[in-house]
């Protein structure tokens, strides 16, 4: 598997991302060919929708105050979490723990780096139709059989740092399963399946970096994945709650 991280200008409300894509690949001597993968990070998706919020002009509620004034964040963003979460769980000082789009994440994907001073940005909307439609271009002005993967960072309970998410992907299966198979010692695997896209997300994140490095798009080639024509959202990798080591365990 090959991966080069592609650098683009500055994203910015309304943008296509398909032009500053297919233009950014070009610059860099890049060709797409079948079966490659776009890795996207979710920021520039959220960007490209518009999907920026002006913190002076957010209303914080009671409860948005009571929120931020227990885990130190501003009560703006506070509310912001609020409107976009569909749960709040708890957190830490300047993290909340919520359920957002089938997806446990920190203060709802909602993320101030790499914002314009005095703003936020929030996770895509509508992310499965947004896929489907940018992976449809692509292939059309392409002529190539393409696959596409939204990344985001994403947090493992007790692990330091941030690694790789995928919000969506599309042409390719996001999970492998194993069950029903057999080890190497004949034995019969009961429960493991393989987050095939959550891997792929982590490769591209880890050249995607955190920072200023201008390299919100990952071109993959060779990648070990089962392609096929459908777009998979957040819903179809979601382990249910009774079946989740960590949700059922902190439940009972």
């Amino acid at each position: 598997m090959r991966l080069y991280a592609v650098e683009t200008r500055v994203v910015k409300p309304g943008d296509n991302l398909v032009d500053v894509v297919l233009g950014s690949l070009k610059k860099q001597k890049l060709k797409l060919e079948d079966n490659d993968v776009l890795a996207l990070a979710s920021k520039i998706v959220s960007y490209s929708q518009g999907r920026v919020a002006k913190l002076g002009d957010v209303r914080p509620s009671e409860e948005a105050r009571r929120l931020a004034k227990k885990y130190s964040l501003e009560p703006e963003f506070a509310e912001l979490v609020l409107v976009e979460a569909e749960k709040v769980y708890g957190g830490v000082e300047k993290a909340v723990l919520t359920l957002k789009d089938n997806i446990m994440a920190a203060n709802a994907g909602i993320d101030n780096k790499n914002a314009p001073i005095g703003s936020a940005v929030l996770w895509p909307r509508n992310l499965v139709e947004w896929l489907k439609h940018f992976r449809e271009k692509i292939n059309r002005k392409t002529g190539k059989r393409v696959a596409v993967i939204v990344v985001d960072s994403g947090l493992i309970p007790l692990r330091i740092g941030t690694v790789g998410l995928a919000l969506a992907v599309a042409g390719f299966n996001p999970i492998r399963e194993w069950r029903g198979k057999r080890d190497l010692y004949g034995r019969p695997i009961m429960i493991t399946r393989h987050a095939v896209a959550d891997d792929l997300a982590s490769a591209a994140h880890l050249l995607m970096g955190e920072a200023a490095e201008k390299t919100p798009v990952v071109l993959i080639k060779d990648a070990p994945v089962d392609f096929d024509d459908d777009v998979h959202g957040s819903a179809e990798m979601m382990m249910p709650f009774k079946e989740c080591i960590f949700m059922n365990t902190l439940k009972n």
